[in-house]
């Protein structure tokens, strides 16, 4: 029987299905195909250890942090990140809260006190650009020397190359940007999801024809402004829809809103909680001259995601 997922915050200690574990260490911000490899890794150690394998990562993320004037496109937030580890293999998930007393923490204490002191880790995963530690003064080669005194195992994984590019959660971030949900696929090795609460809308889209479910998004979120093919969970079903993200120029604009469209769906979607994946892009957002011209479109637009989906 497979291990139920433990997910901790700040724990002071492990419990036991957790005890001595394979940690990979890493912000692991969207779960893309490198965190992936780093997560397979910890996985084979483990089993070589007989260790439960788990991913020991930070929030807020440590750049929020630093430069909290700087907004982060975060593409998983903790909940989803989770997920996402567990559906990797991970038997756990630790988030330490990175604040100021994390920020102090020397190399050395980050790894004595933290990683073998209150984990006890049996093993360590890293990726070649991971440093830790106030000013960031922990290398790799300083955690593999003080692993090895230890006797605790660290690998350190080449970063993954996909079509010549190195994937990296910034080059998703540019993707996503871009409009570019295809290549963002690829780099992540799934479709990029949001989750949201259904809030109240100004009910425009039913008068339209097309009746939405209105999601906010946190402020940092970067998807190109546009429209998109989107499947949309709902209840254990998943259902396929058409989603517009943007400030909507042909009313009133203002604060980006996630606006969905389940297909075929009749009923009151208002403070569920969707996950939305997102399949394709198919145009960016447009001012329409008046209301006939704008349902054109989104009949249109409409069409082409049905297509979209039936053939992703």
């Amino acid at each position: 029987m497979a291990q139920p997922f433990i997910s901790l915050l700040d724990p002071a200690s492990l419990p036991g299905g957790l005890m001595r574990p394979v940690l990979a260490i890493g912000n692991f911000d969207g779960m893309h195909l490198g965190h992936a490899a780093l997560l397979r890794e910890a996985i084979r150690l483990g089993r070589d250890l007989k260790a439960p394998p788990a991913i020991l990562t930070f929030e807020p993320h440590p750049r929020r942090f630093f430069r909290p004037d700087q907004p982060l496109f975060r593409l998983t937030p903790p909940d989803l990140k989770a997920e996402a580890a567990a559906a990797l293999g991970a038997q756990g998930m630790i988030t330490l809260t990175f604040d100021a007393a994390l920020a102090a923490v020397s190399a050395e204490d980050f790894v004595t006190g933290l990683v073998l002191g209150r984990f006890n880790a049996s093993g360590v995963v890293i990726g070649p650009d991971f440093h830790f530690g106030k000013g960031r003064q922990g290398s790799p080669a300083l955690l593999v020397e003080m692993g090895s005194a230890a006797g605790v195992p660290v690998s350190i994984l080449p970063p993954v190359v996909l079509d010549g590019t190195i994937v990296s959660s910034s080059h998703i971030r540019g993707l996503l940007r871009d409009g570019d949900i295809a290549g963002a696929t690829q780099f992540l090795g799934r479709e990029w999801q949001v989750r949201a609460l259904v809030a109240h809308g100004d009910k425009r889209g039913r008068l339209l024809g097309y009746p939405t479910a209105n999601l906010h998004l946190p402020r940092d979120v970067a998807l190109k402004h546009g429209i998109y093919a989107v499947r949309v969970l709902l209840e254990g079903v998943q259902r396929p829809g058409v989603a517009s993200f943007g400030i909507r120029p042909t009313f009133d604009g203002g604060e980006p809103k996630l606006e969905v469209h389940l297909f075929d769906f009749a009923g009151n979607l208002y403070d569920k909680m969707l996950d939305v994946t997102f399949t394709g892009f198919i145009r960016p957002e447009l001012k329409f001259d008046g209301r006939d011209a704008l349902i054109l479109q989104m009949d249109k637009d409409s069409l082409t995601a049905r297509k979209m989906l039936e053939s992703a």
